[in-house]
């Protein structure tokens, strides 16, 4: 028997102004215990803020934030049970690897002796052996931070943040600043070291093959306010609105009216003998999403009904796929194509027919 997970953060009606101009509004969603929850939009959506008042260094001017079921309106930062990872990583140069992850340990006060005669000095410096071994730094503590690649300061970082042991892990696009195959192995660590601590991750991108790639649930953000919540899959998928389909992966929409086909509504692409798109519910003017990678692509000789035939305008190989754009023969904008796997060589000039099941597009 599965059981809900507990919920850990949560943000209740939250808005926040600054200077009269709304950053963020009636934001409303939970993160669970053990989570690694990600909110995800372009830049200036107010993820960001809205991070910072999780973690205590902006105040709501409407709403409520709780942590583990308490309100955080009079706590500041350094009393909340977060700790707080930037994309700017702040490793103190003039400080050896560990001393910049005890830091915060040795801020609390733990030289302290405990009853089995053992200093809280060497409790801290086991807790720093145990998380520099947790991001695979085992050995490190007496590096200058200096010396260490990129992806090793992240990982110090990451260690710094954790050796607190958090309740809740805030992570403001720290991948950010990093090469693209740093990032995704990067991403691989992060969700390693997520299911080792099995703690609540709450991370902050721009990045949604950042978010899709690492998260338990997404929440996607847009001009303030959140547009869907849901599993990656489930975004991708089922997007709820038209800016969710755009913003998270790629996408090919085509305007269209809702009409009445064998009794059943549907949104016609590319006139009466192109795609036949159901849209049950609906009616009037339409607007289709369909992925690149839903369309099946035929040879050019099949057409009629419930296709689009066209030539092949570009076409871009990509190693484990490849990418067309499609010139249509009838008024519709060029369609983009991704084929998984071996290229059938396919090229530029050739006439195609693009077919696609009609479960896979989702009408706005």
């Amino acid at each position: 028997m599965t059981t809900e997970r507990e919920t850990l953060v949560e943000l209740d009606g939250v808005r926040k102004e600054f200077g009269g101009v709304t950053a963020v509004e009636g934001v409303d969603f939970e993160v669970r215990r053990g989570e690694f929850f990600t909110l995800v939009g372009p830049s200036g959506c107010g993820k960001t803020t809205t991070l910072r008042m999780i973690s205590g260094f902006e105040r709501p001017t409407d709403g409520e934030v709780r942590i583990g079921g308490e309100p955080m309106e009079a706590v500041p930062p350094e009393a909340r049970d977060t700790n707080l990872v930037f994309q700017q990583l702040s490793l103190f140069p003039h400080m050896t690897v560990g001393d910049n992850v005890g830091y915060g340990l040795k801020k609390s006060g733990l030289d302290e002796p405990v009853p089995d005669g053992k200093s809280e000095r060497a409790i801290r410096a086991d807790r720093v052996a145990e998380y520099l071994e947790l991001v695979d730094l085992e050995g490190f503590e007496d590096r200058d931070p200096t010396d260490l690649s990129g992806g090793q300061q992240q990982r110090v970082a990451l260690a710094r943040a954790l050796v607190n042991e958090p309740s809740v892990l805030l992570l403001d696009e720290p991948l950010s600043s990093l090469d693209r195959k740093l990032r995704k192995q990067m991403q691989v660590e992060l969700r390693r070291i997520h299911e080792r601590t099995q703690g609540s991750f709450f991370y902050v991108t721009h990045d949604q093959e950042v978010a899709m790639s690492m998260s338990d649930r997404i929440a996607v953000m847009n001009e303030g306010r959140i547009e869907q919540i849901g599993p990656p899959e489930a975004i991708y998928r089922e997007p709820a609105s038209q800016f969710v389909a755009e913003f998270i992966g790629d996408t090919n929409l085509f305007e269209g009216e809702v009409v009445e086909r064998d009794g059943r509504p549907v949104v016609e692409v590319g006139g009466d003998d192109g795609l036949v798109v159901p849209a049950e519910g609906r009616s009037g003017a339409a607007t289709v999403s369909i992925r690149p990678e839903d369309f099946d692509v035929g040879d050019g000789s099949r057409n009629g009904d419930g296709t689009l035939t066209g030539e092949i305008d570009e076409r871009y190989f990509q190693g484990d796929r490849t990418n067309y754009v499609v010139d249509p023969d009838t008024d519709v904008e060029r369609v983009q194509v991704v084929v998984q796997g071996r290229d059938d060589a396919v090229d530029t000039g050739e006439r195609v027919t693009l077919r696609v099941d009609e479960r896979a597009p989702v009408v706005f």
